[in-house]
């Protein structure tokens, strides 16, 4: 079969970096079109950065990356540096990157991109906040007919909210933009914490990437290694929630993930509440289904796989 053509939108962040790095591990099964960056865990003058680095380490400075939206469509901006470090990527060494920057604007390239693609041919797979997805659907709402599925982190059922009690930060950061994805009418599959949150790095599955000699694998457990600090004290864990590279490993390896077809709408009017994903898990209103909710992973095949995708570079 030919390799699936994605375009990864994301928010670099150490989880969205090990996401960049497993899709770019596996050219054969998913052919990246394009990065485009969005401002969410860091500014968007990092995150955009973040990515060109990962191409770098990668070595595959042949895909382009697009800067995006810097801030929410109609809230204030959010970051999260004490998770991930004044860089978004600490606990690996930041440089100037070689891949460029592209001058056109995210947007404009998922207007581009998706609108000239072949009817739902293209896949999404947003790792932080939508606004750049929302933004393009806002200007040319046509597009949606060429995007075959969007695959998405972000929300939280049983687990609550890692930013507020009833909110997960991607879906805070911009819950009028994931508002508008939800209610696109293009398939939609949701990582949420009540999977990532069982997919932790222990230390014996970071000493196994540490193990591995290249510098893919070398930054990965460097950044694993930071973002442990934060994570197991707050959830008194073995290790931290792995949440961006489910996004991915899920387009490799669907059979490692359960999921349900569920109702999900977004909170957008209650400051109590705003971000809320209102999963109806159990179908107790007539509300269509309109997402896939992916509620279990087999975590040591999940590891197995990365390491096993790490160690191709």
């Amino acid at each position: 079969m030919p390799a699936r053509p994605i375009i990864i939108d994301c928010d670099p962040g150490q989880d969205d970096a090990v996401a960049l790095f497993l899709a770019m591990s596996s050219p054969d099964e998913l052919e990246v079109l394009g990065i485009t960056a969005v401002a969410g865990n860091v500014p968007l003058r990092l995150t955009e950065r973040n990515a060109r680095v990962m191409c770098d380490v990668a070595g595959r400075r042949d895909i382009q990356v697009f800067a995006g939206a810097e801030k929410p469509l109609i809230r204030e901006a959010i970051s999260a540096e004490y998770i991930h470090g004044e860089t978004g990527i600490d606990g690996m060494d930041v440089f100037d990157p070689v891949t460029p920057l592209q001058s056109q604007h995210a947007v404009d390239f998922l207007l581009e991109t998706v609108g000239n693609a072949a009817p739902a041919s293209i896949t999404l797979v947003p790792t932080g906040p939508l606004t750049n997805i929302a933004a393009a659907i806002i200007a040319d709402p046509q597009i949606i007919e060429n995007i075959n599925e969007i695959v998405l982190m972000g929300g939280a059922m049983r687990e609550g909210g890692n930013r507020t009690p009833s909110a997960e930060f991607n879906i805070l950061a911009d819950p009028h933009a994931t508002d508008i994805v939800f209610s696109c009418g293009r398939p939609l599959t949701v990582m949420g914490l009540d999977v990532t949150h069982k997919v932790l790095s222990t230390p014996e599955r970071v000493e196994r990437i540490a193990n591995i000699d290249n510098a893919v694998a070398a930054a990965t457990a460097g950044m694993l290694s930071f973002f442990h600090r934060y994570d197991t004290e707050k959830y008194e864990s073995p290790g931290p929630p792995l949440h961006d590279p489910c996004t991915v490993a899920y387009l490799l390896r669907p059979d490692l993930f359960c999921t349900k077809r569920c109702n999900i709408e977004i909170e957008t009017e209650s400051e109590l509440t705003m971000g809320h994903t209102a999963v109806d898990f159990w179908h107790v209103t007539d509300r269509p289904r309109n997402a896939n909710w992916v509620f279990d992973v087999d975590a040591n095949g999940f590891y197995e796989l990365l390491t096993e995708r790490l160690a191709r570079f």
